[in-house]
């Protein structure tokens, strides 16, 4: 008896699993055709691919067949692709308030995840008008003086490879820079991670992206209500631990001896303060302790891989770094040799370099959004219920040919000022487009800018043999990370 009750379950199982497999094509749009219970993210959820390149490959193929969007299944949670510009600014801008989230778990009994990026609708809405004022590039350029500290110190281990003719792994120097810079910038700490790379902060940083396959799977495989009913946890308890015991330790330290910083902490400590004194809501130590978190994993992570990127291809093409070198110096020439915010805005070449490396390697390679409400795509049958996924695919639209002619080269003439102008709106999205733009977007540019002409002023960089290429990429990383070490030879100019 119980083999036959086993059985039927079974049964009703795959019935379920095929009738959930079936959801675009009964609602008259096209799909790839799925495999049974993974269906069009075996190889990316098994680590034999990785979701940036699985992502890439489905906007190919739509593409190749003439089509504007399409349906797929992450597992069996139908999945839906625009690929025309025109309907991708429908839903970042025009038609936003029906995909105000990004569709990522978090619950209040997990304060970390209750950060900018993870909330949605008029949770969002209230935290993002707290924060706004605090991301103003006057108050990004009152950080300037904090991050020429922390380049300096990336100087000094540059030197000192130099002079031993050491060869630098450019992906690990990357990543303790930006550690150090987030530390002191966001958590008002120096935790000197390029002198010691097994910083505490530095050690955390690496559990963060550490790959987390088991809490991917439940996020996909369980709705929110779940996970939230049986407290799931989404980022490990010691990662939680040091991350609020840091942050409230610094927010203590700071209001008992009133000591003041240039840095983040201090501009929400500010807000905090100053609402209580005008009776607006305040943001709380909750509140705090999350965007703390969230500056650490967008500004540590995304810089860290561009700088990599950027120097990964430099390294390739002696020319663009002859010429962007020639910049620099012409440039700070006219401010007696020292960087300021006012001297790296004129390195116009600088940017085309940097939006030439978030074009071909952009961190975030596709958009998560959530339809919060049923929406009707204009000019077609097709209607995206409520709760239905939506991932833009950045990095198949930075890779088409139809708007990057040779797409696979690195080619910072692609942003030249003709070059942008001719190219149609919402095909560029390194930080994503509309409300949810990235809030930290100047922030972010300036600490890789900064970092990147700061060596280049001083050194010359080439490919060193340890360095694997063609590269490939993590298949356990969501965010687009090179796999292996990025290895350099650093000749001091």
């Amino acid at each position: 008896m119980i083999l036959v009750y086993l059985f039927f379950i079974v049964l009703l199982f795959i019935i379920y699993v095929k009738r959930k497999h079936t959801y675009w094509k009964r609602r008259g749009l096209f799909q790839l055709e799925p495999e049974f219970f993974f269906g069009n993210s075996r190889r990316e959820v098994t680590g034999k691919l990785s979701f940036a390149e699985g992502f890439l490959a489905k906007y190919k193929q739509f593409k190749a067949l003439g089509l504007k969007h399409g349906g797929t299944y992450t597992f069996i949670e139908p999945v839906y692709i625009p690929i025309d510009p025109v309907i991708i600014k429908n839903i970042l801008v025009r038609d936003f308030w029906s995909f105000t989230g990004h569709g990522l778990y978090h619950h209040p009994s997990e304060p970390l995840s209750m950060h900018l990026f993870n909330l949605e609708g008029e949770l969002w809405k209230q935290l993002r008008s707290k924060l706004t004022p605090t991301f103003t590039s006057g108050k990004i350029k009152m950080m300037f003086e904090t991050l020429l500290e922390k380049v300096k110190d990336l100087e000094k281990v540059m030197d000192n490879c130099a002079e031993n003719q050491e060869v630098i792994n450019i992906k690990e120097l990357g990543a303790r820079f930006t550690t150090d810079v987030i530390a002191s910038c966001a958590f008002g700490l120096e935790c000197n991670s390029l002198e010691n790379p097994e910083s505490e902060f530095r050690v955390f940083a690496k559990k963060v992206f550490a790959p987390q396959i088991l809490r991917i799977f439940c996020i996909f495989l369980f709705p929110d209500w779940f996970l939230g009913l049986i407290r799931f946890k989404s980022i490990p308890k010691d990662v939680t631990e040091f991350f609020s015991k840091t942050v409230l330790d610094t927010i203590r330290f700071r209001e008992e001896s009133k000591f003041y910083r240039k840095d983040f902490m201090q501009l929400l400590l500010e807000l905090k303060n100053s609402n209580k004194e005008i009776g607006i809501q305040s943001i709380s130590n909750d509140e705090i302790i999350a965007q703390c978190y969230l500056f650490f994993l967008a500004g540590f992570e995304t810089s860290s891989t561009t700088i990599t990127f950027a120097f990964l291809e430099l390294a390739q093409n002696q020319d663009v770094q002859d010429k962007l070198r020639s910049e620099i110096l012409k440039v700070l020439e006219r401010y007696n040799g020292e960087f300021s915010h006012e001297a790296l805005m004129e390195m116009t070449y600088l940017d085309m370099i940097v939006n030439e490396t978030l074009r071909l390697y952009p961190p975030l390679a596709f958009l998560p959004r959530i339809c919060n409400k049923t929406y009707k795509v204009p000019d077609t049958e097709v209607v995206i219920e409520n709760g239905t996924r939506v991932n833009i695919p950045i990095w198949g639209l930075h890779k088409d040919p139809e708007y990057y002619p040779d797409p696979e080269k690195f080619n910072p003439e692609n942003f030249s000022e003709e070059n942008k102008a001719a190219r149609p709106d919402f095909t560029y999205m390194p930080f994503g487009e509309g409300p949810r733009m990235c809030i930290g977007l100047r922030f972010g540019l300036l600490q890789t800018k900064l970092g990147i002409a700061s060596l280049v002023r001083k050194y010359k960089f080439t490919l060193n043999e340890r360095t694997k290429v063609p590269i490939s990429m993590e298949s356990t990383n969501f965010l687009l990370s090179v796999d292996g070490d990025v290895c350099l030879n650093i000749n001091k100019i």
